[in-house]
């Protein structure tokens, strides 16, 4: 049986506090020993991150993962394993050096968790950045895997999650700046030949938060254009690629703050208003194959014939090529939007408890928010979990605002492609 979010938030609260207490002494006495024979703790050669819960920061984090590279560092990354395909989008960390832990069972979770404590005193990692916000689990990681340098996000004087002191460099995490700056500072801390307390005083700039973009198959992305015109055969629609334009609707969110999903109707209705505006174009509604009857829903709702169920109809490594062969996608604040920014496709992306300065994607992307003055209402201090039972945020975003933004989208697309 898998562990359910809301389960895991209570582990990490009720075992993870008291396991972080008896653990911080005694990292800190082995550190005083290994200090006492050498202080020099030398550059950063073997460097791991921690990031075990959202794919979408797996891509934000990029930035920061080529930065530390450049610096020489050879990267190493942990993440829970229903999550490590989102890796595999850019290939920055070599997949011999990606390191999983099975959340799907509480025995799964302990079992790969000594083996990584096992495999990262072997492979001799000096250098650790838990990206994680305050998550006790990967503090213990941290403090434990025996790495001499331990970076990330301390709470200091502030009210929050207390996870202990596993970290021989704090930073301060600052939430008034987007989230890929703050992966950078932690960079910056891990290589710093001096202490500040605390971390980072430098000025990240925007230059600096950029993506490369992934590398398509030419193969692979003839193939989905011959599979998408065939589909699109068989259920009478006249489509070719380039002629026509292909729109993709992603309607749901993951089960880690549902909050964040615009209402189905209203997917339904967008999906009628574009079809009405543009009659000839082809709409694919998105999803994962566990999201086929969600989709559904939305699709026979919508009752438009160019609009066609694409839910499990590609592998996670097929996105790049779909999202550089489709010109426009709309998407709540999820994983799609952030794994479509190393492509050249343009998004509208809507937000309701979260924020887009901090979580915006980085791509060609335009942000909807309805600013009220509850959002947004998770953050690294509540363990991004809201009280809210009524999404207003998002019900306050209505089909009119979205779809002006999709034809501006559409319209710029069309000027790239010349169409």
């Amino acid at each position: 049986m898998s562990i359910s979010v809301n389960t895991m938030r209570a582990i990490d609260h009720w075992v993870g506090v008291p396991l972080c207490a008896v653990a911080s002494p005694i990292v800190a006495l082995i550190d005083g020993i290994k200090n006492l024979f050498n202080r020099d703790e030398g550059t950063p050669r073997k460097l791991l991150f921690i990031e075990l819960s959202e794919m979408g920061s797996a891509i934000l984090v990029d930035p920061a993962m080529r930065n530390a590279q450049a610096r020489g560092a050879e990267l190493f990354f942990l993440i829970f394993k229903s999550n490590r395909a989102s890796l595999t989008l850019l290939n920055t960390v070599k997949p011999e050096n990606i390191f999983t832990i099975d959340s799907s069972s509480l025995g799964g979770l302990i079992k790969d968790t000594i083996k990584f404590l096992i495999v990262a005193r072997r492979h001799q990692i000096d250098t650790v950045i838990d990206l994680e916000l305050f998550s006790r689990f990967t503090a213990l990681l941290t403090g434990l895997c025996g790495a001499r340098r331990r970076v990330g996000y301390h709470i200091f004087h502030g009210e929050g999650l207390w996870r202990g002191f596993m970290l021989t460099r704090q930073v301060h995490y600052n939430p008034h700046i987007h989230i890929t700056k703050n992966f950078l500072s932690l960079i910056h801390a891990a290589f710093a030949k001096e202490i500040e307390v605390p971390f980072s005083k430098i000025h990240i700039a925007d230059s600096e938060v950029r993506l490369e973009q992934a590398i398509i198959d030419p193969l692979v992305l003839n193939q989905l254009r011959e599979r998408i015109e065939k589909i699109s055969a068989s259920a009478g629609i006249e489509f070719t690629q380039g002629k026509q334009r292909l729109i993709l609707v992603n309607p749901n969110a993951s089960d880690l703050l549902p909050q964040r999903r615009w209402a189905q109707q209203r997917f339904s209705e967008l999906i009628q208003s574009l079809n009405q505006r543009y009659p000839n174009d082809l709409i694919l509604i998105t999803g994962s194959p566990a999201e086929f009857e969600y989709v559904e829903k939305v699709r026979a709702v919508a009752n438009i014939k160019n609009a066609l169920n694409f839910a499990g109809q590609v592998s996670f490594a097929e996105l790049p090529p779909l999202y550089t062969l489709s010109d426009v996608m709309v998407t709540n604040d999820s994983g799609p939007g952030h794994f479509s920014a190393v492509t050249p496709l343009r998004t509208v992306v809507l937000f309701g408890p979260e924020t887009p300065a901090l979580y915006g994607s980085v791509g060609k992307s335009i942000s909807i928010t309805a600013n009220l003055a509850c959002s947004p209402c998770v953050s690294a201090a509540n363990h991004r979990k809201t009280p809210c039972h009524d999404n207003v945020c998002m019900q306050a975003i209505t089909v009119p605002q979205v779809l002006e933004k999709m034809v501006h989208q559409l319209n710029e697309a069309d000027q790239e492609r010349a169409r």
